[in-house]
């Protein structure tokens, strides 16, 4: 039996509805009109007392104020004010430098150095495909002249810097090897700077070293790494220590060409939204992994190891790392200058952050200060200088006792140059290739 209601006991329905939805309107606009008032009432303080400052300083400070100068302090200060330990405001010169930095290369002759203790520069690294190791000069050489200046402990580090310049112009070097002095004639060039070192063991371990996550690194990562497997490695060490992260467009990239699909990284703002920064293809690498960390482990780096972690089950061999799992903006201003803030926090593909509390590793191996001095002085370029800093480095001995037992468990044949490449089951696809690992 259909049962019909009254036409005023309707309306008066219709007005408790209208009442409710006013007042809960009102309450959330009143909430969001308090909420203005308050941030405007804030910023007027502010601007306020800036102007009575600016107003009383012009009218009694004797000097005279550079306005270009006064706007780059206060817009520091105002960056250094808001409590964010990564924000950084950049001026004009400051940005394009930042800028330029980011290329990952520089217009020299593909050298590192440091000042020795006689006042000669030594060389402690050849880029390959440089100026420098075209002219055949070796890591241990020593400059002991530059053009027409003989190098001593007064002017050495100011001829330095005359190792920069354009490109295209010319450099004289003169290089003592084994108490010989040999001229040099160079020419600047763009030479890429090296971040990335891949060297296979001989018990089958391919060990890939990243120092940075700079513009040029994914593509070193992608050749040296498609070098191991072709040589029939194993199982993989990567070694990120010391790695302070740079860029977490070039982790991404990386960590795609390691992991099957699955979503490698979630940012969170302000409002608690998510939203999924980068993703991984099928196509990977299926053989065991290792990652070495350390305190100076930060950022991009972090979050490599954290979701080789997740994903791979990569064990992780070292000391907790620094804990930045945070993402930072950079936004340009008008006059050129730019801002860097903080905008969210990253969480890795087991939905993890690390941010102040860092990535834990599964096996803690400290290193003494002797140790760490040893380890850091010793790049390592090629597989006997690896073999040489196991020596000297229990960390790094025990990811490649770890790797080596995990890659013969495996049953991976060093012999199948593709045996590591891999396509993703349609188990690991519907699991998003995920797994949550607990800390040993």
């Amino acid at each position: 039996m259909n049962k019909k209601i009254s036409l005023g006991a309707a309306v008066a329905l219709m007005a408790i509805i209208a009442a409710v939805t006013f007042s809960i309107t009102m309450v959330y606009a009143r909430q969001t009109f308090n909420s203005t008032i308050l941030n405007i009432k804030e910023r007027e303080a502010t601007y306020t007392k800036l102007s009575e400052i600016d107003k009383w300083v012009r009218q009694n400070y004797y000097g005279a104020i550079d306005t270009e100068t006064l706007m780059d302090s206060i817009s520091s200060g105002y960056i250094g004010g808001i409590g964010d330990p990564y924000a950084k405001y950049y001026t004009v010169d400051e940005f394009q430098r930042q800028n330029q930095e980011g290329t990952a290369k520089s217009v020299d002759v593909g050298i590192v150095t440091q000042v020795d203790e006689s006042g000669y520069i030594l060389i402690t690294e050849v880029y390959p495909d440089s100026p420098a190791l075209a002219a055949g000069i070796q890591a241990g050489d020593m400059i002991v002249k530059i053009d027409e200046t003989d190098l001593t402990v007064d002017n050495v580090e100011e001829m330095l810097q005359s190792l920069l310049g354009e490109a295209g112009t010319k450099l004289d070097l003169v290089v003592r090897r084994d108490n010989v002095d040999t001229p040099y004639p160079l020419t600047r060039r763009e030479v890429e700077k090296p971040s990335v070192y891949g060297s296979l063991l001989q018990n089958g371990v391919g060990y890939v070293q990243i120092l940075e996550f700079g513009s040029t690194t994914s593509d070193q990562f992608s050749r040296a790494v498609d070098k191991l497997v072709s040589d029939g490695a194993v199982a993989l060490v990567f070694d990120v220590r010391g790695n302070l992260g740079r860029t977490n467009e070039a982790c991404y990239r990386i960590l795609d060409k390691l992991l099957p699909q699955c979503n490698i990284a979630t940012s969170v703002d302000k409002n608690g939204e998510e939203k999924v920064q980068a993703t991984s293809d099928p196509a990977h690498i299926n053989l065991p992994m290792t990652v070495l960390i350390n305190e100076q482990t930060a950022a991009a780096a972090e979050i490599f190891a954290q979701a080789l972690k997740d994903v791979k089950s990569a064990s992780l061999v070292g000391v907790t790392t620094l804990g930045k799992g945070t993402m930072q903006v950079t936004q340009q201003l008008d006059d050129g200058s730019a801002i860097d803030i903080t905008v969210a926090k990253v969480l890795t593909p087991g939905g993890q952050s690390f941010d102040g509390v860092g990535v834990k590793p599964d096996y803690e191996v400290s290193l003494t200060k002797d140790q760490a001095d040893a380890a850091a002085a010793l790049e390592k370029t090629s597989a006997d200088r690896v073999e040489l800093a196991v020596q000297m480095d229990p960390q790094l001995k025990k990811a490649l006792e770890l790797a080596a037992t995990a890659g013969n468990v495996a049953g991976v044949s060093s012999s199948s140059g593709d045996a590591g490449l891999e396509s993703s089951s349609d188990e690991e696809l519907e699991a998003g290739g995920v797994e949550d690992t607990e800390d040993e």
